[in-house]
C-alpha cells in the first residue's frame, strides 16, 4: 500500500535509465515511473526524505497526456488503476502505457544517452554507430506478439500471505495478486497457477521453453517453516499440478544454494536453437524472451564472422557462458581444428555445458569466476597475473556478462589475451557503457552496435556490440 504522501503535480521531463522520467518539484530531482516525457502527472512519493538526493514516485492521475500514452494492457500493472484505489502496482510491465514505437525511442535515447555520459563517446559517434536504433524482434509474430506479449519463457512469482499467486510491486517488499500474467508465453498460463493454493510456499518460478518441450515449475517453501509443513506444503501444490491436463514438472528449489530435488518429471528444461538442443537446470540461467537466443547468436556471431575474427581453425572464448549458448555457435563456426574456452561461474550451469557440449572436442569447459580463469589473481587497482596460471590468449571473445557488467579487472584480462575483437551482449545499458570506457581507456573502440527489444512493456533493453583495438575498422 502506498503511504499517505503529498500528491505533487509535476511537468515530467526526459526519460532516465531505470524505467522512470526525470521531474523537478522545488528543486528537488524526482525519478517517476509510469509517465511519458512532456506530460503534466500528479503523482504520489513512493521513496522520499530530506536528506535524500533524489525521491521516487509513482503516477497517479495525468493531466496533460503525451500522444503516446495508450491504455495499459494489465490492470494490476496500471498505476493509473492502482493509484485510484490506492494501492501500488505490480512491477515488470512499467512502459506498458507506451505506444509500441514509443518505447522503442525512449530506449534508443537511454542508450544513447548512456554511452554518451558513461561510455565517452561523442553524440556524432554514437549517432552514426546506432542509426538504426532498437529493434522491434516481435514484429512477425502472432498479433499479441506484435504487441508485445506472450514473450517471457521464465517468470517468477512471489505469494500473498493468504497463499494466493502475486508479484512484487516495484522496490517494495507488497505483493499484489494477479490472475494473469500477459506477458507470460501461453504454457505458463494455461497453468492457471492463481487458482491453487500456494500456503506454505514463499516462491514459485516458472520455465516454459519455446520450443514445446515441457514446462518445469519450481517451489521455494517459506523459511521459516518446519520440515514437516514445507514437505507438506510441496506435495500439496504437486497433487494440484498433477491433476491438469498436461501436468508440469514439479521441483523443490532452494533459491539459496540452487538446489532442486525432483518431485515430479525432470528438474531440468530442454532449451533448442535452430542448429543445437541445450539442457537447462532448474533455475540456470537462459534467455527469456522466445526469440533471444537466435538474435543475440545472429548479432554476436554476425559481427565475428563478418569482420573475419572467428574462421576455421581459430582460438576463441566465451565468457559467463551460462549453458553453452554461444559456445555451440562458437564451436560450429570455428571447426574441429579451432579452440573454444568457455567459462561460467556458477557450477550447475557448467555441469549443463558439459553435458550440452560433450560432443565438441574443441570446447574446454572451464568452471570459475572469469578473471581467475583468465589469470587475474586479486581484484581492483592491484589487480594482477596469477603465476599459476597462464593467461590464455584468444583471436575473438564473446563477453556475455550479467547485469552488473564485466568490470575493469575482466576487460583488463581480456584485452591481455590479444584479441582482435570482442562480441559484447549486454543487458544493461549503464553497465555495458562503463565497461565500454574501459576499453576505451585501453585503446579500444565500438566497430558495430545494435539494440533489441527482448523485455518489451519494461525499461530493459539489450545491445550487441563489436569491440575492437584502435586501428581496425571491425
Amino acid at each position: 500500500m502506498h503511504q499517505p504522501s503529498p500528491r505533487l503535480t509535476v511537468t515530467v521531463g526526459p526519460v532516465a535509465h531505470g524505467g522512470h522520467c526525470v521531474a523537478r518539484h522545488e528543486g528537488r530531482v524526482i525519478f517517476v515511473r509510469h509517465a511519458l516525457p512532456g506530460e503534466t502527472v500528479e503523482i504520489v512519493l513512493t521513496e522520499q526524505g530530506g536528506d535524500a538526493k533524489f525521491w521516487r514516485a509513482d503516477v497517479t492521475n495525468v493531466l496533460v497526456a503525451s500522444p503516446d500514452r495508450v491504455e495499459h494492457f494489465w490492470p494490476e500493472a496500471d498505476a493509473l488503476r492502482a493509484g485510484a484505489r490506492n494501492v501500488a502496482p505490480v512491477g515488470g510491465a512499467e512502459f506498458g502505457h507506451i505506444a509500441r514505437h514509443a518505447q522503442l525511442e525512449l530506449k534508443t535515447a537511454v542508450v544513447r544517452e548512456q554511452l554518451v555520459r558513461l561510455g565517452g563517446l561523442g553524440d556524432e559517434e554514437v549517432t552514426a554507430l546506432f542509426a538504426r536504433g532498437v529493434e522491434d524482434v516481435d514484429a512477425h509474430g502472432t498479433p499479441e506478439q506484435r504487441a508485445g506479449l506472450r514473450w517471457r519463457t521464465r517468470v517468477g512469482f512471489a505469494v500473498t500471505s493468504a497463499g494466493r499467486l502475486g508479484m512484487h510491486a516495484h522496490r517494495s517488499n507488497t505483493i499484489v495478486p494477479i490472475k494473469d500474467m500477459p506477458l507470460a508465453v501461453p504454457a505458463i498460463n494455461e497453468l492457471a497457477l492463481w487458482e491453487l493454493d500456494f500456503t506454505g510456499i514463499e516462491r514459485v518460478e516458472v520455465a516454459a521453453p519455446a520450443n514445446g518441450s515441457g514446462v518445469l515449475v519450481l517451489l521455494a517453501p517459506q523459511g521459516q517453516a518446519s520440515e514437516k509443513a514445507a514437505g507438506a506444503a510441496i506435495k500439496r501444490v504437486a497433487r494440484a499440478l498433477a491433476a491438469l491436463d498436461t501436468p508440469p514438472s514439479v521441483g523443490r528449489w532452494n533459491p539459496e544454494n540452487h538446489a532442486v530435488d525432483v518431485i515430479t518429471g525432470r528438474g531440468w528444461v530442454r532449451e533448442s536453437t535452430d542448429d543445437h538442443e541445450f539442457r537447462v537446470s532448474g533455475d540456470g540461467f537462459w534467455q527469456i524472451h522466445r526469440n533471444a537466443p537466435k538474435v543475440l547468436t545472429d548479432a554476436a556471431l554476425g559481427f565475428l564472422l563478418a569482420g573475419g575474427y572467428v574462421d576455421d581453425g581459430a582460438e576463441v572464448a566465451d565468457l559467463y557462458a551460462g549453458a553453452g549458448l554461444f559456445t555451440a555457435a562458437l564451436a560450429d563456426a570455428v571447426g574441429p581444428d579451432g579452440s573454444v574456452l568457455s567459462v561460467e561461474g556458477s557450477p550447475n550451469a557448467s555441469r549443463d555445458a558439459r553435458k550440452n557440449l560433450h560432443a565438441a572436442s574443441q570446447v574446454t569447459i572451464a568452471q570459475g569466476r572469469v578473471e581467475a580463469v583468465l589469470g587475474v589473481k586479486s581484484h581492483g587497482p592491484r589487480a594482477r597475473r596469477s603465476a599459476a596460471a597462464p593467461r590464455p590468449s584468444f583471436d575473438a571473445v564473446v563477453l556475455d556478462p550479467p547485469r552488473a557488467g564485466a568490470g575493469k579487472d575482466v576487460v583488463r584480462a581480456i584485452i591481455a589475451g590479444n584479441p582482435q575483437a570482442v562480441a559484447y551482449v549486454a543487458c544493461d545499458p549503464a553497465a555495458f557503457a562503463r565497461d565500454v570506457k574501459y576499453f576505451s581507456n585501453a585503446g579500444w573502440h565500438i566497430a558495430g552496435l545494435r539494440g533489441f527489444d527482448l523485455y518489451p512493456h519494461t525499461h530493459h533493453v539489450e545491445t550487441v556490440a563489436l569491440l575492437v583495438p584502435n586501428g581496425l575498422k571491425g
